[in-house]
C-alpha cells in the first residue's frame, strides 16, 4: 500500500509542470505529461470509433484530411500527429479530443465551403492547441483518477466508464473566453495555411441563418454568434491588413 501510493506521488509531481503556452501566451500548470495527454485522446478516439457510424467516402475523407493537415500544420502545436475522422450525423457538430484528434461531422462538412472548414477545424485545432481539453477534465478530475485511465488497458471496464466521464466533461464545452481564443487562432491557422479568412464569417453567417429555424445543439456551450462575428471581423482586418506571419 505505502508503496502503490509513493509510487502515485512519484507519479503525480513529477508529472506536474510549468511551461510557457504559446497558444494562450501563458505560463500554466499541468499534471499530465503529453504523452499522457495523447494516450488519453487515443483511447477516447478509439471508443468513439467503435460506438459511432464514420464515414466512409474515401475522397472526402481525404477532402477533410488535406484541408486538416495544412492548417494544423500551422499552428504552434504541428509536431503533434493530427488524426481528422467525419461522423455520419447530420447534426452540424465538431469537436477535439485531447493530442490531436478531431472528429466532424458530414453535416457540418456537407454545408461548408473549404474555407469555411479550414476555420471550423482551426477552430478545434486551437483548442487542442491551447490545450483545453486537457485542462477542463484536469480541473474536474482527480490526478489519481487521470493516472488510472492512462496507465491501464482499454480492454478494463473501468477504463472504459473513465473515458465517458472524460467525454462527457469535454462535451460540456469550454469558457466563453476559450471559445472566442479557439476562433481567433483557428482564423490565424486558416489564414496562414493560405485558405480565405472570410470562411470564418461565411460560416458563422450560415450557422446564424440555420439557427432560426433549426437550433444547433453545440452552439448553445458557444458565446453569441453575433458576438462571435463581431470579434472575427476585427481579428481579419488585423492579419489582413498587416499580413501577420506570427501571432501578436
Amino acid at each position: 500500500m505505502v508503496r502503490a501510493f509513493s509510487l502515485l506521488l512519484f507519479f503525480i509531481f513529477s508529472g506536474c509542470v510549468t511551461i510557457y503556452n504559446p497558444a494562450t501566451g501563458k505560463k500554466e500548470i499541468y499534471f499530465i505529461d503529453e504523452n499522457t495527454e495523447i494516450l488519453i485522446g487515443k483511447n477516447l478516439a478509439s471508443q468513439i470509433l467503435r460506438e459511432k457510424k464514420v464515414c466512409q467516402d474515401k475522397e472526402l475523407i481525404l477532402y477533410v484530411n488535406d484541408i486538416g493537415q495544412k492548417v494544423a500544420r500551422a499552428s504552434q502545436r504541428n509536431y503533434l500527429k493530427y488524426h481528422f475522422y467525419i461522423l455520419e450525423d447530420k447534426e452540424i457538430n465538431a469537436f477535439a479530443l485531447p493530442g490531436g484528434f478531431v472528429f466532424v461531422n458530414k453535416g457540418l462538412v456537407d454545408i461548408a465551403n473549404k474555407d469555411e472548414l479550414a476555420f471550423c477545424l482551426g477552430h478545434e485545432i486551437a483548442h487542442i492547441c491551447a490545450r483545453h481539453p486537457v485542462k477542463r477534465f484536469q480541473a474536474s478530475l482527480g490526478v489519481e483518477f487521470l493516472l488510472s485511465i492512462a496507465l491501464r488497458k482499454p480492454k478494463y471496464a473501468d477504463l472504459r466508464r473513465g473515458l465517458s466521464i472524460i467525454y462527457r466533461i469535454i462535451a460540456l464545452g469550454y469558457s466563453r473566453q476559450d471559445e472566442f481564443l479557439a476562433d481567433s487562432l483557428g482564423l490565424y491557422y486558416a489564414y496562414k495555411a493560405g485558405f480565405n479568412p472570410y470562411g470564418a464569417l461565411t460560416l458563422l453567417e450560415k450557422l446564424k441563418k440555420q439557427e432560426k429555424t433549426h437550433p444547433i445543439v453545440f452552439l448553445s456551450s458557444h458565446p453569441p454568434l453575433e458576438e462571435r462575428i463581431k470579434k472575427i471581423k476585427k481579428r481579419i482586418k488585423v492579419i489582413t491588413e498587416r499580413k501577420l506571419v506570427t501571432l501578436e
